[in-house]
């Protein structure tokens, strides 16, 4: 199964520079002027999307995501160290805090909004403490 979520951007080039900032790739053959598929894994991707293009997939206005929280999107990462280097690389490509850092003693975390407001949460957590 593949997840992917759409978000819908303001300035496409912006948002496509922002993550590739980040470390990120896009997908090439679901990439045009109106969109770009940014891979965050195998089977996960996000669908950065300008406004206009967004527009036809709903009948519903689009949030602000600078004054509306319409989707938290949670990346887990595998130690408190890429926690760090992911929000802090975030941060200095253009990004903005969001909240305030979670500091537990099996999970750590912290997050960032995008140049569109869109909330990301970057996530260690110990896997002796998810185990089943």
């Amino acid at each position: 199964m593949m997840i992917f979520v759409n978000l819908p951007v303001k300035d496409l080039d912006r948002s496509k520079n922002f993550f590739t900032g980040l470390g990120f790739t896009f997908n090439r053959q679901f990439t045009d002027e109106k969109a770009a598929c940014l891979v965050i894994s195998d089977t996960i991707y996000a669908m950065l999307l300008t406004e206009e293009f967004f527009k036809s997939f709903t009948k519903k206005d689009i949030a602000d995501a600078h004054t509306t929280t319409e989707a938290i999107v949670a990346l887990g990462v595998e130690s408190r160290e890429k926690v760090d280097e992911l929000a802090d690389k975030a941060l200095a490509s253009g990004g903005s805090p969001a909240n305030d850092p979670m500091d537990e003693e099996s999970m750590y975390g912290r997050s960032f909004q995008d140049p569109d407001g869109h909330l990301w949460e970057v996530v260690w957590m110990d896997p002796a403490a998810v185990e089943s």
